[in-house]
């Protein structure tokens, strides 16, 4: 595919695969779709009203929406009018949203029924949103919505050079400087050349999308990829286990991008389902568990374990995930019951993918090797993983500073992950450098962002947020946010007593986490009376606390 056209390749793909299906929703009215030919009529409609509405080249276009077939063409109308895309995380709040659009300045504001209401009070209080329009249909006729504009689309589209910014995603965004990543067109597009080489994907495969758009991840990889081989790709409103089966078996599902815990919670269920077996039943696949780790034969594997793969309904080949690093365990379970489990690895900064494990070349406890066109290496004095190709962003909007601190001189990106590279090529991550926490469903967390809304706090002489793993259950091994708080002395004089201490303190920091997405918000409160260990810059030495106070 021309490089230059694939992120505008309604232009010549919506006519080829015309009735195809290119994206379809389930609800409970059953399904909304729309064909190849659909998605090109809607997204070129919304377009031709962006640019007669005043949308000019380099404007910023947001979408605040729950994943839908329209979310898709809202998305291609915003490239096709010379927009640059920003997706807004629906899970943040409202404090949240508003950091971010006061740091991107939007002129246009997409949004879902289901999030209108939030859409409203963002247009109050932020003064360059110009105009509102909703995605799906709706009965407010004081909004214009995609279905009740003008049917034009006689404009002449607005084609840009590969090196300019395609979107901007926030990857933080409550200490007043939020962090949004700008990924360009020659980005983008690199992304998806490499991973169609990775994966056996085409026009016959059908994808089921469980992650938010707003996530690179499943922008680049398991909308725009999938999208441009003519895959049809399929949401869910429901993340319930039972309720995506039914969905992977009426559609023939063959592909999906998870996150680890969603694999753990998929073990979980199958696993419940296997011990209401009869005693020879489970007996029965025990023993066929057993003899599949000496079988290398997939089919093989797909036929002794035929009930779960009718399950998958019939031509499932596997999941792709990332996010979070990979249990061993769960990779290995669906391996030998003969699904596929890629593991890969990126971060935003890379558009996101840097190595995936495939079909050919796959080492299960690996990340994988670097896609085509990716280069990695590990610095010999911190054992850094550092990378660097076309897929690495144009840096973070408005922030050179920052920019600078990741991107070296030499064009490599450092990621503030510690690994290292085997003799065949296999990268491992090993621990980290920055201060990210990782949650159990991927959602990265900066200690940063707490500890900014956490300080405003006359309560607290001290802060240090950091992230500490949990041991056993379905958690095992994943991070939780912990916050250690050294009150004033005030603070200690009033409430003598340890326990009334404590409990004014929890209520204060849970006063405040409602300016946070529920993700964020600290599980583990650790107050201290001594002052917190620091840098001769009086910078908090953040693994010194986690040292001190987890003894790890």
């Amino acid at each position: 595919m021309d490089q230059t056209n694939v992120l505008l390749f309604l232009e010549n793909r919506t006519e080829a695969l015309d009735n195809k299906i290119a994206l379809g929703m389930k609800s409970n009215l059953g399904w909304n779709e729309l064909t190849f030919k659909g998605l090109g009529i809607l997204s070129r409609r919304l377009a031709n009203f962006l640019i007669k509405n005043g949308v000019d080249k380099g404007d910023k276009l947001t979408i605040l929406s729950e994943s839908m077939p329209e979310w898709g063409a809202a998305l291609f109308a915003s490239v096709l009018s010379g927009a640059i895309t920003i997706p807004l995380d629906i899970k943040l709040t409202l404090f949240e949203l508003t950091s971010i659009l006061n740091d991107c300045q939007p002129k246009v504001l997409l949004v879902s029924n289901a999030h209108f209401d939030t859409g409203l009070k963002l247009k109050e209080t932020i003064p360059s949103i110009e105009k509102i329009i909703i995605l799906d249909e709706s009965g407010n006729r004081d909004y214009p919505s995609l279905y009740s504009i003008p049917d034009e689309s006689a404009t002449k589209w607005r084609h840009r050079a590969l090196s300019k910014t395609a979107f901007i995603i926030y990857t933080s965004g409550t200490t007043g400087t939020p962090k949004g990543v700008e990924i360009t067109f020659k980005n983008a597009m690199a992304q998806v050349d490499a991973v169609v080489q990775c994966f056996d994907i085409g026009i016959n495969d059908k994808f089921l999308s469980i992650l938010p758009m707003n996530h690179l991840f499943e922008l680049t990889v398991g909308f725009l990829s999938f999208l441009s081989k003519g895959t049809s790709i399929y949401y869910s409103q429901s993340l319930k286990p039972s309720d995506l089966f039914n969905v992977i078996q009426e559609k023939q599902i063959t592909f999906m991008i998870v996150v680890p815990a969603f694999l753990k919670l998929l073990k979980s269920s199958i696993e419940a389902e296997i011990n209401k077996l009869s005693p020879l039943k489970k007996m029965i696949f025990n023993l066929n568990y057993k003899l599949a780790g000496f079988i290398p034969f997939y089919p093989i594997r797909k036929l002794m374990f035929l009930s779960i793969h009718k399950k998958f309904g019939g031509k499932f080949k596997g999941y792709i995930s990332g996010g979070a690093p990979l249990d061993i365990s769960v990779g290995k379970f669906f391996e030998t019951v003969g699904i596929r489990v890629f593991e890969g690895y990126g971060l935003s900064e890379a558009s996101p993918v840097v190595t995936v494990n495939t079909a050919k070349k796959c080492k299960l406890g690996s990340i994988g090797m670097p896609i085509p066109g990716v280069q990695v290496k590990v610095d010999e004095k911190t054992g850094e993983l550092m990378v660097k190709g076309d897929n690495v962003m144009k840096g973070y909007y408005n922030r050179p500073e920052l920019t600078a601190e990741v991107i070296d001189a030499d064009g490599w990106l450092h990621t503030g992950d510690v690994a290292k590279i085997d003799k065949e090529g296999f990268v491992y991550i090993t621990g980290r450098i920055k201060s990210m926490i990782v949650l159990s469903g991927g959602k990265k967390v900066f200690p940063e962002d707490l500890e900014a809304v956490f300080e405003k706090s006359p309560k607290f002489a001290e802060i240090c947020v950091f992230g500490g793993k949990r041991s056993g259950g379905q958690k095992d091994g994943t991070e939780d946010i912990f916050v250690a708080i050294l009150p004033t002395p005030d603070m200690v004089e009033k409430y003598p007593d340890a326990k009334e201490l404590e409990d004014e303190i929890r209520k204060e920091i849970k006063t405040l986490s409602m300016k946070l997405s529920s993700y964020k918000r600290p599980s583990n409160i650790i107050i201290v009376r001594d002052p917190l260990p620091r840098t001769a810059t009086r910078k908090v030495k953040r693994n010194e606390v986690k040292k001190v106070l987890l003894g790890v």
